[in-house]
């Protein structure tokens, strides 16, 4: 099973969705404080809507936490605006552990250093980066189409 790990997330909505996606796709969700939002945040509740039911979520104190927990074992995937294999070139495994930095400046590089591969989404020099909501939906469905998405779950 797939896991996305948000690293010190700043904005409610961009969660929210995020957490409606993980729903959808029945991947896990782990939330690395500290949180630029409360968990009762209503926009973050707003933006995940009613699926919050149907969402495998955990906060963890520190990435160190997260690793020797729930994430031991699994290989831990950075994603770059910039750094790493392109990601319709990459070769996601089932039990991989999608990282995403804060939205207002990414993972820092030594976090980025503790991970065992690292992806990247094209884009054009004009903008820094996506969306932290599109960037992690354009990352899980190319690893779910990689590994070969369900027609129905």
């Amino acid at each position: 099973m797939l896991h996305i790990v948000l690293y010190h997330p700043e904005i409610p909505p961009n969660t929210g969705n995020i957490a409606r996606l993980c729903a959808g796709t029945g991947t896990r969700l782990h939330l690395i404080e500290p949180l630029g939002f409360s968990i009762d945040d209503r926009h973050l509740r707003r933006a995940g809507l009613d699926y919050w039911p149907h969402v495998d979520v955990t906060a963890w104190p520190s990435l160190e936490a997260y690793l020797a927990a729930d994430g031991a074992g699994r290989r831990l995937v950075s994603t770059s605006a910039r750094r790493g294999e392109p990601v319709q070139r990459f070769s996601f495994t089932a039990e991989d552990s999608l990282l995403f930095g804060p939205e207002s400046c990414g993972l820092p590089l030594e976090v980025q250093n503790r991970a065992d591969a690292h992806v990247r989404i094209p884009v054009k020099d004009c903008i820094r980066s996506l969306n932290l909501s599109t960037s992690a939906g354009i990352i899980l469905y190319a690893a779910l189409a990689f590994l070969g998405i369900p027609e129905e779950w």
